[in-house]
This record gives C-alpha cells, sequence and structure tokens, in this order.
C-alpha cells in the first residue's frame, strides 16, 4: 500500500490535523486482478473528488475488458466516488504509532535555544 500526501509531517502534525477533520482515504482500483491500493491523507480542507474521480476514470477505461463484470465493477466504484472513499483513518494511525514511537524531546537541551 502507498500513502500519499503525508511528505514532510510528522507523526504529531498527521494526528494535530487528523483533530482538525483529516483523514486517511482509500480509494480501489476494482479492475486489477491485483487489488492494488493507494491511500490519501486527506487534509481538513481539502475535497476527495479530485482522487476519486481519478480512480473512478481508471476502473471505467479498464473495466471495458471484462464486459460481463462491468456493470457491477463501474458501481462499486461509483459507490466510492459518491461517499468521497473508504474510510481508514484508524488502521493507519495505528500502524504509525507501531513504526514512529512518541517524540519526547530532552528539555534540557531547549532550554538554551
Amino acid at each position: 500500500m502507498k500513502t500519499e500526501n503525508i511528505e514532510g509531517l510528522s507523526l504529531f502534525e498527521i494526528n494535530l490535523l487528523i483533530q482538525q477533520g483529516g483523514r486517511f482515504v482509500m480509494f480501489p482500483n476494482l479492475m486489477t486482478k491485483i487489488k492494488s491500493y493507494t491511500i490519501y491523507f486527506i487534509r481538513p480542507d481539502e475535497k476527495t473528488y479530485k482522487y476519486a474521480l481519478k480512480h473512478f476514470l481508471k476502473n471505467i477505461a479498464l473495466g471495458w475488458r471484462s464486459l460481463p463484470l462491468r456493470p457491477s465493477y463501474i458501481s462499486k466504484s461509483l459507490f466510492y466516488l459518491t461517499i468521497g472513499g473508504k474510510d481508514c483513518t484508524q488502521n493507519i494511525l495505528a500502524n504509525l504509532k507501531q513504526i514512529n514511537p512518541i517524540y519526547n524531546p530532552n528539555l534540557y537541551c531547549l532550554q538554551y535555544v
């Protein structure tokens, strides 16, 4: 899984943005045999349609190959487009907390700054 839009953000900043309304959203690529997911961090003032539309158009373009299953795949893709993606914030935060422990600065060194 690939996570987009968190470049340069620490875990503290991500938690702060999530408290303000940010979230991690996933748009599945339904047409591929290998289910690949791209997870986007949506900031509080950002809309999800620019990411959802890209995946919807990709699913429509690849859907012409599998003609019998095309209507179900396109309807699922349209569903994810309308609801704004599948929210996976809690799972990603749990994984990030395991990888990146809580930052505890050395206050003695910060005294003289």
